[in-house]
């Protein structure tokens, strides 16, 4: 059975990859009609966003599948609550089980344990509540540029380095959310695991981006592992990796990415598992997990993604210790373009919040 992204990509060979691919073509036209008359019937009024009486901030992205979202919108929330500002995270809430926290939301928690987030299908209702219930001044919307039922007024799209254009081709035969000429709409581009793509071609992207989205900021990024955490709370810097034999598994959009990263760091990939993205392990999984690790060689290391650990909650597997690979966003911003853009919506925030507390203190008992 021939991996589903080497369907995608071309790399799997044959009249069956081949029909697969016509199909999925096929498919892709009807899902190009729908997203460009989505996006349309906002534009020119068909449709209108709802505003809600705070900055919202969007961070999304241009393909399905990891680009680095939940550290980019970490790293956006951290910013505004340094800042003093009352923030909320929304988002959609895939792969939540039950009503229950999903992967990213149990990550952002661990990242940003002082910033609340609220997952729903309805944004604008969960930015109300936002609003009315926790005191929220701004909002960080994750996923949200596709999102057009709420009014935005700030976007940052990220584009993955090492596969920009999702194949080539728009769902399902390719990754692509959206044709790639809708990145002129976007405030920010944000390029992500530039440090796993080569200097030449990671120059032309930023060229042909730049050509895309004319005038906006191009800024680079690299996600690069800081450390090794296991459930427990034992932590070791990433280079313990290096050049030690470490099995891995993880449930991610594009789990490609997550290997290139081990390696990159140093790592030996001698053992390899995929799950679905957001996969919710089960207890036959979990089992199926210790077999695996207890046939591992005894110096095995065994790693998974934060988003995993969250899920598997578990310090070890088969007697060998679980560590989850923590990730670390830098972004090249040396004209600092980001907290430009930010700065007025933080201004705003910062104004919401004053009115509020004038208000409150200008209330007399009766």
């Amino acid at each position: 059975m021939d991996r589903w992204e080497d369907v995608l990509s071309g790399a799997a060979k044959g009249p069956v990859a081949s029909l697969k691919r016509w199909a999925l073509w096929a498919a892709s036209l009807a899902y190009g009609i729908g997203c460009r008359w989505h996006r349309f019937s906002y534009q020119f009024g068909l449709k209108r966003p709802f505003q809600l009486p705070v900055p919202v901030v969007s961070i999304g992205n241009l393909t399905a599948g990891g680009t680095g979202k939940t550290p980019m919108v970490a790293w956006v929330a951290r910013l505004l609550r340094e800042e003093g500002l009352m923030v909320t995270i929304l988002s959609r809430g895939y792969g939540s089980v039950d009503g229950a926290a999903n992967d990213e939301a149990l990550v952002l928690a661990d990242l940003c344990p002082d910033v609340p987030h609220l997952q729903g299908p309805d944004r604008a209702v969960m930015g109300l509540t936002a609003i009315s219930e926790l005191g929220a001044s701004i909002l960080v919307l994750d996923d949200g540029f596709q999102h057009h039922r709420l009014k935005k007024d700030l976007e940052i799209v990220l584009v993955d380095a090492t596969c920009p254009w999702g194949h080539g081709h728009l769902l399902p035969r390719g990754l692509l959310r959206e044709p790639r000429s809708v990145l002129a709409l976007a405030d920010a581009v944000v390029l992500t695991r530039c440090d796993l793509a080569d200097g030449r071609s990671l120059d032309e992207l930023r060229r042909k981006v730049g050509r895309l989205a004319p005038g906006k900021p191009v800024l680079l990024s690299n996600h690069r592992p800081a450390s090794i955490t296991r459930e427990s709370g034992e932590t070791r810097p990433a280079d313990w990796l290096k050049e030690r034999d470490v099995a891995a598994f993880c449930g991610l959009g594009r789990p490609a990415a997550f290997r290139a990263t081990l390696e990159a760091a140093g790592a030996r990939v001698i053992a390899w598992r995929e799950f679905p993205d957001h996969h919710p392990y089960s207890r036959d999984d979990i089992r199926s997990l210790r077999e695996w690790a207890a046939d591992l060689p005894g110096e095995t290391a065994v790693v998974c993604t934060h988003k995993d650990l969250v899920k598997v909650r578990l310090d070890d597997l088969a007697g060998k210790p679980l560590w989850r690979l923590d990730i670390a966003l830098k972004i090249s911003d040396p004209e600092q373009a980001l907290p430009r853009l930010i700065a007025p919506l933080a201004r705003r925030a910062d104004e919401i919040e004053r009115c509020r507390d004038g208000e409150e203190g200008g209330e007399t008992e009766p």
